[in-house]
């Protein structure tokens, strides 16, 4: 379980990318003391464990009630999040997990952005939604499920910490060293995408995937 554990932290960290979205959280809290920007990240980390765990939760139902298989869900999250990890490695935002520049301007203006789009979709986005699912095969149990959510929990507490400390994050860390961390990013992430295709493609067809 210590493997799959360490597995699930790097794919929720890269696919959140909370150091490459400190920029970001800085632009959308600009104005904001050191205590709002405090308050505003953990009402954001909040809202993303509810998001998160409920997917986890109701995986299982949502399979069943759309008819959705497992390896199909792991091949076509494997191909959304590469999508992801492509845009990553050349140093770009990702439209998926990332708003639009008009939905950035909006966003400025609203007095509140801890949900939008913070939490949705930035922390909790497409991306991070389908890697939870991805993990959550039906024939495991509770302990399999346990691990996710402390998984889950981890990555949030470290996406807490670097909104938290964005401005010293800032302050340290300029332009080529945000975009290394970003490529390095999207490189685990793009390991992480194959891993689940080739997961996907075993279970879908395995006489071909001896």
């Amino acid at each position: 379980m210590i493997s799959f554990m360490i597995h699930v932290v790097v794919s929720l960290f890269a696919v959140s990318n909370p150091i490459g979205n400190v920029p970001l959280f800085i632009t959308l809290t600009e104005g904001y003391t050191e205590k709002e920007r405090s308050q505003t990240a953990k009402k954001a980390i909040v809202v993303s464990f509810i998001i998160l765990v409920a997917f986890l939760l109701a995986g299982r139902l949502i399979f069943k009630l759309f008819g959705i298989d497992i390896h199909a869900l792991r091949i076509a999250g494997g191909i959304f999040i590469f999508g992801i990890a492509y845009n990553l490695l050349n140093a770009k935002e990702s439209h998926v997990q990332n708003p639009h520049s008009e939905e950035k301007a909006e966003s400025i203006e609203k007095a509140d952005v801890s949900v939008t789009p913070l939490a949705i979709p930035i922390i909790a986005g497409p991306g991070t939604i389908a890697t939870v699912m991805s993990l959550t095969p039906g024939s495991q149990g509770m302990l399999h499920m346990f691990t996710i959510l402390i998984g889950i929990v981890i990555v949030l507490a470290m996406t807490f910490y670097a909104f938290h400390y964005s401005s010293f994050i800032m302050r340290k860390m300029g332009k080529t060293e945000m975009n290394v961390v970003t490529r390095l990013m999207g490189l685990i992430l793009a390991v992480v995408a194959v891993e689940m295709i080739g997961a996907g493609l075993k279970g879908m067809f395995p006489m071909f995937m001896q």
